[in-house]
Order: C-alpha cells, then sequence, then structure tokens
C-alpha cells in the first residue's frame, strides 16, 4: 500500500512539475547561469529563458533541435532535455 501511494505521489509530482515554469528576459538571468548556457550552446541560440523554482531553463535551437538545459544559479549544468519531447508529451 505505501509502494503505490509513494508511486502515485510521484507521478503527480512529476505531471505538475512544470506548473512553477515562468517565462523571463535575459536580463533577469545571473551571469554565471548565462555563461553556463552559452557554453552549452557552442554555434546554437538561445531562443527563451525560463524560471523553475530557484533553477533556470535555457532552451537553445541547435541545427533545428531544441534543447532544455537546465541550470543552477551558481552556473551548474543540471540535466539536458529534449524540448521537442516535451512539448509533444504535453499536447502542444
Amino acid at each position: 500500500m505505501a509502494v503505490a501511494a509513494a508511486l502515485t505521489l510521484g507521478a503527480s509530482t512529476a505531471l505538475f512539475a512544470d506548473e512553477d515554469e515562468e517565462s523571463i528576459s535575459a536580463s533577469n538571468v545571473p551571469a554565471a547561469v548565462q555563461q553556463a548556457a552559452q557554453a552549452e550552446a557552442k554555434g546554437g541560440t538561445i531562443v527563451r529563458w525560463e524560471k523553475e523554482g530557484s533553477n533556470y531553463e535555457a532552451v537553445i535551437d541547435k541545427n533545428g533541435k531544441q534543447t532544455g538545459v537546465e541550470i543552477d544559479a551558481n552556473g551548474k549544468v543540471l540535466n539536458r532535455h529534449d524540448e521537442g519531447k516535451e512539448h509533444k508529451e504535453k499536447g502542444e
């Protein structure tokens, strides 16, 4: 029973994890985060910024593929994901 409850809670948390995303302008992104994103872009373009809780996400377009890069306020890259897949899963 406890396992089922934990799995249900985990699944619902994952479904609503993106609710705290908000689009922000580059001027509201700390310099360390911008530098980390530029290093990740390497020839691509940062098409938008999002704030997710205390972290930031740079969406990078490179060779027609968009990748989301989550970065903490100190400039440490936390993870990368395919933005195209994320938006298809959300039905966007």
